[in-house]
């Protein structure tokens, strides 16, 4: 049976070995320092305000994680809710637990007056942005720039 549930205190270890191995993965562009693994970890626990995570489990077990930050946006005339991580232990792939993450938060989003939901895909992972564009999400023309302090 697959559940996805709020992260818990209880989840620490999971959660920072899995958003290690997220980190370390092709999912992403660059790896980030491993005090920012325990720095979210903690952030999850304070508070929602900026960011709420999400275990995914099967038959109890947890097999995956899933973060989303919060923001307002002018553009999107309010809230707009960042699809920021959502990592599946490799075993796991390929059965439907994006798909059900996808209709959980999708739910979550409109009852919380949500206006939109925004995601990366890096060019690479083909699989994912299957998925999100099969689930009707498009593609921004946007260049993003950053600067880290």
């Amino acid at each position: 049976m697959t559940a996805i549930r709020k992260i818990t205190s209880e989840d620490r270890d999971f959660f920072i070995a899995a958003s290690k191995a997220f980190y370390a993965s092709a999912a992403v562009a660059h790896d980030v320092p491993a005090s920012y693994h325990l720095t979210t970890f903690e952030e999850l626990m304070n508070s929602e305000v900026y960011q709420s995570g999400y275990i995914l489990e099967v038959d109890g077990a947890s097999v995956g994680y899933a973060l989303v930050s919060k923001t307002f946006s002018h553009e999107a005339g309010g809230t707009v809710w960042w699809l920021e991580e959502l990592y599946i232990l490799p075993e796991y792939r390929g059965k439907g637990l994006g798909r059900s993450y996808f209709d959980f938060i999708e739910k979550a989003a409109a009852e919380n007056g949500v206006r939109r939901l925004r995601l990366e895909v890096e060019p690479d992972n083909t699989r994912a942005a299957k998925l999100y564009s099969n689930l009707g999400y498009k593609p921004l023309n946007y260049a993003q720039m950053l600067k880290e302090f």
